[in-house]
């Protein structure tokens, strides 16, 4: 029988583990010698092949349910550059959407004039400015507020 499970496997194209012999049809089995026997059952379906996937893919979608609500994200699944989450230019639009709008928030409350915004408006064009706090920190640095008289 194994001779013939291997005889078969080849005939088909797959791995002997892949074979299934028809339980009702194993006298006619035992008693093919030849590759056309052989063909003859896998014609009349007392040989099959089994199915393909047998690898459940459940746990698979679960987990990709989790990750759609952004779960299983850490730092301890993520593979690739460093930029591979978040690009490098995305990271770049919105640090200075954050810039640009704080500066047009202090030209809007008055508190910088039309000269030293367009000076640090060029700045964080350049790419000066780390962050917020960063030109908080210039503007205090070399008096570029301007005080309101109230």
């Amino acid at each position: 029988m194994i001779n013939k499970k291997y005889l078969a496997a080849k005939i088909l194209k797959i791995s002997p583990h892949k074979v299934k012999f028809a339980d009702n049809a194993l006298e006619d089995i035992e008693k093919a010698l030849t590759r056309s026997d052989i063909r003859g059952l896998i014609a009349m379906n007392k040989i099959t092949k089994k199915r393909v996937n047998e690898h459940s893919r459940a746990r698979a979608r679960k987990n990709a349910t989790q990750k759609k609500k952004g779960k299983r994200k850490g730092k301890g699944s993520r593979k690739g550059n460093q930029f591979s989450i978040i690009s490098r230019k995305d990271r770049w639009i919105s640090r200075v959407r954050i810039q640009r709008k704080f500066l047009k928030q202090l030209r809007d409350k008055k508190l910088i004039s039309s000269t030293n915004y367009q000076l640090v408006y060029n700045k964080i064009k350049s790419g000066f400015f780390r962050n917020k706090r960063h030109i908080k920190l210039y503007l205090n640095e070399y008096n570029l507020l301007e005080k309101k008289n109230n």
